[in-house]
């Protein structure tokens, strides 16, 4: 895509909102292009910059959308006013929307046990025309060359919606494009698998604008989050400003 990027500590995201994201995704797979969207927001940032593989994978993304406020911001101080933000659950709807008259189709592929089946319905129910391929939901696997992926290949699908939580989704991705040239484009959406079955609450919208939402699913999920965003808020903030001010270079790779 030639959409212009900006440098989040090394990692090049694009300078979309969500109705940019959607329109180009939808007339590059009218167009036959592949490849795969990452939704950026702080934790996989820190994720990149902890580990490299993780950092080439988001800068080889056919699409790396600004997922959190923080990237927002940083995209609009880099000179890029239109920058909105891209959020996983957000682009999901809105593909769905734009998609759902059309011969465009999706496969869902991730989450919990029945939660892609929830998904679904849920889908359908606010989108009657949209047409769903399938959906599956993967044995765990750490390695990701072990996830199944037949199901996906087989229907052919336009659009295929990834939720198995970042750096995994990613490392997914990436490899099932490597390796088997799939003629569709995949979205890594994490959570929007939970929180659009209806099996988790999102966080109000001002708290999606302030840049609170990190705060709110702590909150929600405080045993698995916890670990997560003691690090990553802290460590994030202390390597943007440092970014910022000139006191540190995070070049792309």
């Amino acid at each position: 895509m030639d959409t212009p990027r900006f440098n989040v500590l090394g990692v090049g995201v694009h300078a979309v909102n969500l109705e940019t994201a959607t329109r180009n995704l939808i007339s590059a797979s009218r167009e036959g292009k592949s490849g795969y969207v990452c939704c950026c927001d702080a934790h996989s940032i820190i994720q990149a910059r902890h580990h490299p593989q993780h950092r080439r994978t988001l800068n080889h993304a056919l699409m790396a959308t600004p997922d959190g406020m923080p990237l927002v911001w940083t995209g609009r101080r880099s000179g890029f006013l239109d920058v909105g933000r891209t959020y996983g659950p957000d682009l999901m709807e809105a593909m769905c929307a734009e998609t759902a008259d059309t011969e465009l189709t999706h496969y869902f592929y991730g989450g919990r046990d029945e939660t892609a089946e929830k998904l679904v319905e849920q889908l359908q129910q606010r989108f009657p025309n949209l047409r769903v391929a399938g959906h599956e939901t993967p044995p765990w696997y750490n390695d990701v060359a072990k996830l199944p992926t037949e199901g996906i290949k087989q229907t052919a699908a336009d659009f295929v919606w990834i939720g198995l939580s970042t750096p995994k989704q990613e490392a997914f991705m990436q490899h099932f494009h490597q390796q088997d040239s799939p003629k569709c484009i995949t979205l890594g959406v994490g959570a929007a698998f939970d929180f659009l079955s209806g099996q988790v609450q999102q966080a109000p919208k001002r708290w999606q604008r302030a840049g609170f939402e990190w705060l709110w699913r702590l909150g929600q999920e405080p045993r698995r989050l916890t670990k997560r965003y003691v690090v990553t808020v802290p460590s994030f903030a202390i390597r943007l400003l440092a970014q910022r001010m000139g006191w540190a270079k995070f070049p792309l790779d």
